[in-house]
């Protein structure tokens, strides 16, 4: 008789186990994946940024024997443009370049209506995404401008501001939908943890009645709650990682990312799974270690 019951209680011990380790598997899977949606987003907000260009044009007005001096001073200006603080990337085009490029877009094959250098050489700038901030635009412009054998230079600020919005926007209702998440990780593992202490109320309030101290009777549930909140987290990761590599292969796209955004995502997702199980844990104990035995049956 005695057998059966124990090998009751350790089969209901280990369905307790398991449906708490599935818990916070199912629940930092869902967290994890409002993450790494919040870090491609962040990378193609900067990438969409980062096709805003503006341009900088040199002085179209010079003789053709100063052309080879004039070739010199671009080159000089372009390098000094490529070191600005707000520059990410510049690209040169020559009047031969800039020609070509006005005949494609017009479609025309020849030289009829215009002449071939009519366009003067300029800078095709793309500014880095912070810079595309409507606050700090017109000081990056203002910046390009005072760099000698600039000219002058065009944007269009107004779909600059238009992009720069909408897509701060969206990454605030992305990080808004990751903080609920969070919050819903937080409450939903608290309560698989308090489900499984209370199964347990009786024990450790026999433990305390024999004497045991309540750093003993605590131990072996912070253990326990350590394990199971890694193997949580560790599954979790997994069916993260997992969904997340054949959503991208059937996409077709990469989502190449810096290494050190997904190491700092998998220890968040680490640390939250084990602190949450070890804090709820601890609360969840401590409730019934203070508690007196009458109050067991009313809990």
């Amino acid at each position: 008789m005695a057998k059966s019951v124990d090998e009751f209680n350790k089969k209901r011990l280990r369905s307790s186990n398991i449906t708490v380790v599935i818990s916070i598997a199912l629940v930092l899977f869902l967290l994890g994946l409002m993450g790494l949606i919040l870090i491609n987003a962040q990378k193609y907000s900067d990438y969409i940024k980062e096709q805003l260009v503006v341009n900088a044009y040199f002085d179209e007005n010079y003789d053709a024997k100063d052309s080879v001096k004039i070739a010199k001073l671009e080159e000089e200006t372009f390098k000094k443009v490529q070191t600005l603080a707000p520059v990410k990337r510049a690209t040169y085009i020559s009047r031969e370049m800039a020609a070509k490029e006005a005949k494609a877009s017009m479609g025309i094959d020849s030289d009829a209506l215009f002449e071939e250098n009519i366009f003067p050489s300029s800078i095709e700038i793309a500014l880095k995404p912070e810079y595309v901030d409507p606050a700090k635009i017109d000081a990056a412009i203002k910046t390009i401008k005072s760099v000698p054998g600039i000219v002058d230079v065009k944007n269009n600020s107004t779909l600059m501001v238009d992009v720069y919005n909408n897509l701060n926007r969206i990454l605030k209702w992305i990080l808004g939908f990751s903080i609920l998440f969070l919050v819903l990780a937080v409450v939903l593992i608290n309560n698989s943890i308090r489900l499984k202490i209370f199964s347990k109320r009786f024990i450790i309030k026999t433990m305390q009645l024999v004497g045991a101290k309540r750093r003993f009777i605590l131990k072996p549930f912070i253990v326990e709650a350590i394990v199971l909140g890694a193997i949580g987290s560790f599954i979790g990761l997994l069916a993260l990682f997992g969904v997340w590599y054949y959503f991208t292969s059937q996409i077709g796209s990469a989502f190449v990312q810096e290494n050190q955004q997904y190491f700092w995502l998998v220890v968040l997702i680490l640390g939250v799974g084990i602190f949450i199980t070890v804090l709820s844990t601890i609360v969840a104990t401590w409730r019934f270690l203070k508690s007196n035995v009458d109050d067991l049956y009313y809990s």
